[in-house]
Formats: structure tokens, sequence, C-alpha cells
């Protein structure tokens, strides 16, 4: 019955992320187009950790999940951190990393490959996976890589009602997130401008090491005058940022400000609401194929005209 339950609110999920997506993607049922020697399988990707108590908490909680969710299908994990895996191997801990995982898949004999990141924005890590699939797609049939937390701006309104679910308006709620030194730290703008725009003005998102910064937070925090603040990291685990620079630098500015604060040190993945938006990203891809710019714009100079895909 729980089975049937996660089912049910993984595909109600998906339904809502990619009803506007914007013409992506086309109908492509993986497992339909795969023949009697084929072998399926799932990678999913994490930045990783070296705290074990979030790892088990987040990591392991995702990884479970998908197994539950695929109960016939192999499923396995990388860590995309090289730092990480570094320090891991030297306490007797090994993790592959992505383009070592997919390598390991094709020599077991793997053709086609779901794989699903734990990255919070469309940033630099998926940056580095899209490169790691294109250095081997050719040795699979099919690789499909699904999206992060944050890309649609559906995913935006359903992280919001999962992040403001025990909203006080008296209270001044801010997440900080990693942050990254491209453009992609847009993406953080955008999740504190959303949740403005629907009113919850008791909202905040900064980043540690990207835009917006502590400072931006603070001008809005002081024009709000709200005195309790609750601080959360709004990261997919709660390891060495959240601990550090959350719990530390974050922590004491805020109270230099004469601020209450209350700290939350709670990663993303400990929810399973949360876990349920990773979930339905990669349940839409089992079912549907991403198609190329370039392959769209091939067809528009044939054509003239746009071509209709699904979503």
């Amino acid at each position: 019955m729980k089975r049937i339950l996660l089912y049910i609110m993984i595909l109600f999920t998906t339904v809502a992320t990619f009803a506007h997506s914007g013409g992506s993607y086309e109908h492509s049922d993986i497992f339909k187009s795969m023949q009697a020697d084929d072998k399926a399988a799932i990678l999913i990707v994490h930045f990783g950790t070296t705290h074990d108590d979030t790892r088990e908490l987040t990591i392991e909680a995702l990884n479970n999940q998908v197994k539950q969710v695929f109960p016939s299908i192999e499923v396995r994990e990388a860590y995309s951190s090289r730092i990480v895996i570094k320090r891991l191997s030297e306490r007797g801990i090994y993790k592959v990393n992505p383009l070592e995982a997919l390598k390991l898949l094709h020599a077991d004999g793997y053709t086609h490959i779901l794989i699903q990141s734990s990255t919070v924005i469309d940033g630099v890590e998926m940056e580095s996976l899209y490169k790691n699939v294109e250095e081997v797609s050719r040795l699979f049939k099919d690789v499909r890589i699904g999206m992060p937390l944050l890309y649609s701006p559906q995913d935006y309104e359903d992280v919001i009602k999962v992040l403001t679910a025990e909203n006080k308006k008296d209270v001044a709620y801010i997440w900080v997130g990693h942050g990254t030194y491209d453009a992609t730290t847009a993406q953080y703008a955008m999740l504190d401008y959303m949740l403005k725009a629907k009113g919850y003005t008791n909202c905040f998102v900064g980043t540690v090491e990207g835009y917006p910064e502590f400072d931006d937070v603070l001008a809005q925090l002081k024009a709000s005058g709200l005195k309790e603040v609750v601080l959360m990291p709004f990261m997919f685990v709660a390891g060495e940022h959240a601990k550090n620079d959350i719990a530390g630098d974050w922590v004491e500015n805020l109270k230099k400000e004469g601020l209450s604060v209350t700290e939350n040190l709670q990663g993303l993945g400990e929810n399973p609401k949360i876990r349920e938006i990773y979930l339905s990203h990669l349940q839409f891809i089992t079912t549907h194929r991403k198609v190329d710019i370039m392959e769209k714009k091939s067809i528009y100079e044939k054509t003239g005209e746009k071509i209709t895909l699904e979503y």
C-alpha cells in the first residue's frame, strides 16, 4: 500500500512539474524501446559528503526511495566531488565519480541509463555531469538525464510549497544555498523573487558563495522589521557549509544585529516531499526524451515552423 501511494504522489508531481516546460520533450518510453538483450540501470549522482550523519538522512534516503520505486532496475550511485571522494577514501570509504560509474555500467553490459542528480540548481555540477555523459554516450543505446531540483518555473512553485508549509508570518525564514561563481547563481535570486511574489515577504534566500550574499539578505531582513529568525540550509545535505558557514558565520553575524536566531540544520534531502520532486524528474525521463536545441533548429530550417512537442 505504501508503495502504491508513493507511485501516486510521484505521478501527480510529475504531471504538475512538467505541464509548463515549454516544448522541450517528446514522448519516448525508454523501457518499451529496449530489446531482449538490453539492460537498464539508474545512476543517482550526488555531490557527496564526508559527514556520515547527514549522508544517511539524505543521500541514502533518496537512493533507497529510488530502489523502492524501481525495484527491478539496477540502481547505483556516484559522487561528483573529487575532494569528498578523496577524503572518504582516506577513511576506507570508496566512491566513484560519474564518469567512472558510467564506464563500469558499460563494462557490466548496461545499454540504457537513466541519470538523476540530487543537485539543487542547473549549475556547474550539472554542466560537469553533461560533459561526462557526452564523453561516453556512444557506449550506450540511450542515456537520459533528469533535471535538478530547480529547473522549470513549476519546480520553484513546488519547492516553495514545501518550504512554506509551516510558515509563521511574524518569523523571518532564511534559506542559505551554496551559490556559484557563474550566471546560474541567479536561480537563487529567482527563488527569492517568487517567494516574495507569492506573498511570503518574510522569506529570504541567500548563498555562501554566490548571489544573493549575506548583506543582500540582511538589507531585506532589516526592511521587514522582523526580529525572530529561523536559519536553514538550502542544500541537499547539511554538511561542511551548513555546519561551519551557516551555523557559524551567518548565525554570528545575524546575532550581532540584535536578532534572535534559531538554527534548523536539516538538508533538503531529509524532507520526503523534496525527494518526491527528484523522483518525479526521474520518473518523467523514463517516458520522455529531451529534444536537443540543434535538433529542433534543423527542423525549423527545413519547415520554417516549430515542431510540436509534449509539455
